[in-house]
């Protein structure tokens, strides 16, 4: 175990300094060559009685210097050990895109090693886990992740333009998108004893609508797909909304109302 996991530091970033003052933690991970930074917005919009951390995985900004995992069990096993520390409050989990596969892989290691169950899962973005997609041509050269964020849809063309800027930015993405091309749903112990809430964009063309119904498989409590106007990347367009949700489901656990 290494001593940043055991601390929690490196991966587990308190994005308002009302983490250690609030009822509850809304654990947020990042979409594929995303970072923690994403969810300030959200935690503005939460605090005080939610706090927000958000997940970095290693390969960007900071921890540009570390290796990438490519592989969403690793990834989940990791931040499973670094949220330690923050279990003294309740837990809720939220992912957009490829974070919500990670949530969803932190939140059966919880249950099966007996640790805090989240409140609830928050899955954006995403289809189920269940559901699968070929995406290991995405993977294969510069050009093709180029033009798969082109197609996403979210990320400044002026960027995508930049040679300098797409050179460091694009082993990270190449990393994150062999470790969800390579996941499988596990076969067995893929439902959660977890209400989960499913968001997408109605305008999203990496997931259709049925592919994110499908996430209420994986539920045996309670399942709320919400529907919103924008493309994959909806979230940034409808912070207030989805803080919105995100109070009312931790409202009905007693918690954030």
């Amino acid at each position: 175990m290494r001593a940043s996991t055991t601390s929690g530091g490196s991966w587990i970033r308190p994005l308002r300094d009302s983490a250690r003052r609030s009822r509850a933690h809304l654990v947020c991970f990042p979409f594929a060559g995303g970072s923690a930074s994403y969810f300030h917005s959200l935690a503005s919009s939460l605090e005080p009685d939610i706090s927000v951390l958000g997940v970095q995985y290693p390969g960007r900004q900071d921890r540009r210097h570390e290796p990438l995992i490519e592989d969403i069990g690793l990834l989940a096993d990791e931040i499973c050990e670094a949220l330690l520390p923050w279990e003294t409050r309740p837990l809720a989990l939220f992912g957009h895109s490829m974070g919500s596969v990670v949530a969803f892989e932190v939140a059966r290691r919880l249950a099966r090693d007996d640790r805090r169950v989240p409140l609830a899962l928050f899955a954006s973005g995403r289809r189920a886990p269940s559901c699968h997609r070929d995406q290991s041509s995405y993977a294969d050269d510069d050009d093709s992740i180029i033009a798969n964020l082109r197609w996403l849809g979210g990320t400044d063309p002026a960027l995508l333009d930049d040679d300098e800027m797409t050179r460091l930015i694009v082993p990270v993405i190449r990393g994150d998108y062999r470790a969800i091309a390579t996941y499988r749903a596990p076969t067995t112990e893929a439902v959660l004893d977890v209400p989960i809430v499913a968001m997408t964009g109605d305008r999203d063309p990496s997931v259709s609508f049925e592919e994110a119904d499908a996430w209420r498989q994986h539920t045996a409590r309670s399942f709320e797909i919400k529907v919103l106007a924008g493309g994959h990347f909806f979230v940034h367009e409808h912070i207030v909304e989805i803080a919105g949700y995100v109070r009312h489901v931790l409202s009905e656990r007693n918690v954030g109302g």
